[in-house]
């Protein structure tokens, strides 16, 4: 046996005994609990028109009746009620706006549910479980969040002093032999997520083809890094390696995010088309984590 493939072996085996203990230590019981949270949210609004505009954001007539059931138990009229009760108070235009509020926009919805999603990401699977509304923002911010953060980590493990603290990482560096078995489990803590925000069961064995493509996918990492490397021309070792973190867990997202809502993987054009979105992506999200160090 050569060299070359006794490190290859060798590899596989410290992915493998990561893998192993890690899944220990990803708790889909508890990401569970999280999609499961009451939300509560108040009405603000001057007429019965008004809260039917509110109500209609998050309980939209198109959900089935079953959903949309869902939603409206957890929206209340303030009516006088302590506002700290709600998680957040939702306004008619126009409407002065408390400290936990925000103003609806009905010329673009969209900027009201992107503001709440922002700051309410200790409770956005529930949200996103609750409110299939808010499914597609919750989404984009989990994809993001775990891109950046297995960046994040690839530039750690290239240069330990480019970031001045790892209390964003969800595991501590020195807990993994390889940098590919960080990088898969938490793409692997991504489908329990993305599965709890589309009201779906949440488990290994419930997510057990998303699991095993993401698992199979690592072990091609370094071969599918070293290719694209050579061809990205974003400057020397470090940027291009958690670049390529970054543009792979993206790519999952997405395809995880259309398997949840769909039912159907990513298309190998709309992979590509994904591939060059996220590493412009990458490129700057790896930037900003770098600026001024290393």
């Amino acid at each position: 046996m050569n060299a070359n493939m006794k490190r290859e072996n060798k590899m596989a085996l410290d992915i493998l005994r990561d893998i192993r203990k890690v899944y220990s230590a990803l708790n889909a019981e508890e990401i569970r609990g999280a999609a499961h949270q009451d939300v509560n949210v108040g009405l603000m609004a001057s007429s019965e028109e008004g809260y039917r505009m509110l109500e209609r954001l998050l309980a939209q007539d198109s959900y089935g009746p079953e959903a949309r059931m869902q939603a409206l138990r957890s929206v209340h009229r303030v009516d006088g009620d302590p506002l700290a009760r709600f998680d957040f108070v939702l306004c008619e235009p126009g409407l002065p706006v408390p400290q936990n509020g925000y103003e609806f926009n009905p010329a673009n919805p969209k900027t009201t549910v992107a503001a709440v999603v922002r700051d309410h990401k200790h409770i956005d699977l529930a949200l996103a479980r609750t409110f299939p509304a808010l499914r597609k923002p919750v989404a984009d911010s989990l994809i993001h969040r775990v891109a950046r953060e297995n960046a994040m980590f690839a530039a750690v493990t290239a240069l330990p002093n480019v970031v001045p603290s790892l209390i964003e990482l969800p595991w501590a560096v020195g807990e993994f032999a390889t940098d590919t078995a960080f990088l898969t489990m938490n793409q692997v803590r991504m489908a329990l997520m993305m599965a709890a925000a589309h009201d779906r069961p949440v488990g290994y064995m419930e997510q057990k083809g998303e699991v095993a493509a993401i698992v199979a996918g690592a072990f091609g990492w370094r071969a599918i890094a070293r290719e694209l490397v050579g061809k990205i021309p974003l400057g020397g070792g470090l940027i291009p390696k958690a670049a390529v973190a970054f543009a792979g867990s993206y790519v999952v997202g997405l395809g995880l995010e259309k398997v949840n809502r769909t039912g159907r993987a990513l298309t190998r054009e709309e992979k590509q088309d994904a591939y060059a979105e996220a590493f412009s992506k990458g490129r700057e999200a790896v930037r900003d984590l770098t600026a001024g160090r290393g």
